[in-house]
């Protein structure tokens, strides 16, 4: 560790053959992996070569997100049910744009990781024989998942943690990425080093900078959650992805997010037993009276309505295929409406559902046969609600309890919110980006296509950090960088930067708070779970017209502690524009309603005849999947030089690898380092 002085500032200057950014499951794992795979090529102190950058360690979507029992999806271990890689495979690239390599990759990987997170410590349950018992998840043909209870991702971070102290490899905590210098350009382009500023030391005539030089980089910083005023994600998951392409990273799948019902007091996903012991769903206006029971109008049939809140459960992601016909994504698309009329949805456990004047009562032997068999099964007939969560899953109850809302006295009020992003950034097989020594892992890579089984993110961000740390020590090794000959282009960059954030103490600019509170809004109202190509356009168009504002007024802080917010603002202000920028292409294909989104079109498919536009007060229509669009991936890339800052191109998917060695050669190819050719 040195200090230089940089433009009058005083940088702190540290060097590592690996700088980890971020500190949640798949980061901690890949450190992990990189001291055990360096230790097993006999490197004196590995720990040394390691280091993990994270704005918080407590903070992020591992940390703080889960639901009833957060699932860790994985090959089946079920001794009854059989299971493949292949058929693993399958599930993952089962509704397209997603990458056949990757999706094989992480069906061979899950075990080798999962049974990794059971020697760290994560308490997944067995039975007395020592099978870990699974069950069926969303979108997901065998009983591939398991979970840990609520807490699973919360589990995992916390397991492999103890391992990174236990390794003696450094965490440096609150350090707000502000920059990632490169050199070269084109094919010989490298990402070198991580500037952060401290946010424990910043003061009225300092901006605490550190610079990590690396060899090799992986970030793990999760996804971009601060991009949505309705969401799901954990406070302060604000994501580098602004900051990433600008070091000219490529996106894929950006226009894959996925929706779900959550409740927004205290942030958390309402999947699983939360809608399986089937609660009243009402809302109320914004005093909370005028009790509604709102479904009913929809679901002419108590057993119908019942059942499809119960289907909610493990169909919980918003999907357009799920609404025709009165399926259970229609009930998202209900408790949007109401929202957007300026009313309160809530789920209340103490109450089964009320009908009105036409319907039966409530009784569970009604139930579709779907629900009923699985509450038989579960022996969860119990009378109410609550009774039945706490029967079947009484640490879902807990968790709200932990977090002041008491299931057995107050409803929940809930949302359709933003809660994953299935696209991130290009990677290959080994998690390398398009910059070679960057690797991407866990939510920021984008490997999971349109739609995912869930739990799927869990195994991904293990494998992509097993196979990251893999190839960066057989590969590039484990020597620590020099770039003295390219001091002058880092210093360059460096200079720049200590200018903007000088800038920024004067500036009669934007106001950080203002400025996130936009994109918010903007991203909420154009690039959630309904779309629209006009809108989305003018979206774009506003985005790119604040980015631009903010390169040429700069901001105003309210004191010098709030850099942090301006920096957060800018690279989230950059994020935005790219998100909508493949939005609008891709609606611009024709692709229509896919994943967790669905696009309107005055010529499409009625999503209920009852459901009309309240401007025009005709049926509302959304537009059925281009299915086609399903073999090809759209990925984006920054130019400032462009119009809208990013270009779009389609690419073809890579297949799924179907070449199978005897042993002998593939054992060749292993002693003498040919598994790792592009």
């Amino acid at each position: 560790m040195e200090t230089r002085q940089i433009a009058n500032q005083s940088v702190t200057i540290h060097s590592y053959n690996t700088v980890i950014v971020g500190s949640g499951a798949a980061g901690m794992n890949c450190a992990v992996h990189l001291y055990e795979f360096m230790s097993q090529k006999g490197v004196e102190n590995p720990e040394r070569r390691i280091a993990v950058v994270t704005a918080g360690i407590g903070l992020g979507a591992s940390r703080m997100s889960g639901s009833d029992k957060q699932t860790y999806y994985k090959m089946g271990t079920s001794p009854d049910v059989p299971d493949s890689a292949e058929e693993f495979a399958k599930s993952l690239t089962a509704a397209g744009c997603c990458h056949g390599d990757l999706a094989l990759a992480e069906a061979i990987g899950s075990l080798r990781e999962f049974y990794h997170l059971v020697q760290a410590g994560v308490p997944f349950p067995h039975d007395p024989i020592g099978s870990y018992c699974g069950y069926k998840t969303d979108n997901d043909p065998y009983e591939r998942a398991t979970s840990a209870g609520p807490k699973t991702s919360k589990f995992m971070s916390e397991c492999l943690q103890k391992h990174v102290r236990r390794y003696g490899i450094e965490i440096y905590d609150q350090q707000e990425v502000a920059h990632l210098l490169t050199i070269g350009a084109g094919e010989s382009k490298q990402i070198v080093g991580v500037v952060t500023i401290d946010k424990t030391a910043v003061a009225e005539d300092n901006f605490p900078i550190n610079i990590f030089y690396c060899a090799n980089l992986v970030l793990a910083a999760g996804g971009p959650g601060e991009l949505y005023k309705t969401s799901v994600y954990p406070k302060g998951q604000v994501g580098i992805h602004g900051l990433a392409f600008e070091a000219g990273l490529i996106g894929e799948n950006l226009t894959e997010s996925q929706f779900g019902l959550a409740s927004i007091k205290f942030r958390w996903n309402v999947s699983g037993s939360y809608c399986q012991v089937i609660p009243r769903i009402f809302s109320t206006d914004a005093d909370g009276n005028d009790e509604r029971e709102f479904l009913v109008d929809f679901f002419g049939v108590m057993s119908k309505m019942a059942t499809n809140i119960f289907l909610k459960g493990y169909q919980w992601p918003f999907d357009p295929q799920r609404i025709a016909g009165h399926q259970s994504s229609l009930i998202d698309i209900l408790v949007f409406r109401e929202r957007q009329k300026g009313r309160w949805v809530f789920m209340d456990f103490l109450h089964n559902p009320i009908g009105n004047n036409s319907m039966k009562q409530f009784d569970v032997d009604d139930l579709e046969p779907e629900a009923y068999e699985y509450l038989k099964r579960t022996d969860a007939l119990q009378g109410t609600p609550i009774e039945r969560l706490a029967h079947m899953n009484p640490l879902a109850i807990e968790i709200y309890k932990e977090n002041g809302i008491d299931l057995y006295s107050e409803p929940l009020e809930i949302a359709v919110c933003a809660q994953h992003n299935n696209g991130g950034f290009a990677v290959n097989k080994w998690w390398q980006s398009n910059i070679p020594r960057t690797f991407i892992i866990g939510e920021m890579a984008g490997t999971h296509g349109c739609r995912r089984p869930g739990g799927s993110a869990l195994n991904a961000g293990q494998v992509g950090g097993l196979r990251a740390a893999e190839y960066i020590v057989n590969v590039y090794g484990c020597d620590l960088p020099d770039y003295l000959d390219k001091q002058a282009e880092i210093d360059r960059q460096l200079t720049q930067l200590v200018a903007k954030l000088e800038a920024c103490r004067n500036s009669s600019g934007l106001v950080p708070k203002e400025v996130i509170d936009k994109i918010q809004g903007r991203m909420t109202t154009s690039a959630s779970h309904i779309r629209e190509l006009n809108d989305a356009r003018k979206a774009l168009k506003e985005a790119v017209k604040l980015y631009k504002n903010i390169q040429q007024q700069g901001f105003n802080l309210e004191n010098t502690k709030s850099i942090v917010s301006a920096i957060q603002a800018e690279h989230l202000a950059l994020t935005s524009a790219a998100f909508l920028k493949a939005i609008v292409e891709l609606l611009q294909q024709g692709s229509g309603a896919r994943g967790s989104h669905l696009v309107l079109a005055e010529d499409g498919a009625e999503i209920h005849p009852d459901i009309t536009n309240k401007t025009t007060g005709q049926t509302l229509k959304f537009k059925p999947e281009q299915e086609q669009l399903r073999n090809s991936i759209l990925q984006i890339e920054y130019d400032p030089g462009e119009p809208d800052l990013f270009r779009c191109r389609n690419i073809k998917l890579r297949p799924t690898p179907t070449d199978r060695k005897v042993f002998e050669l593939a054992w060749q190819d292993y002693r003498e380092g040919k598994i790792y050719s592009p």
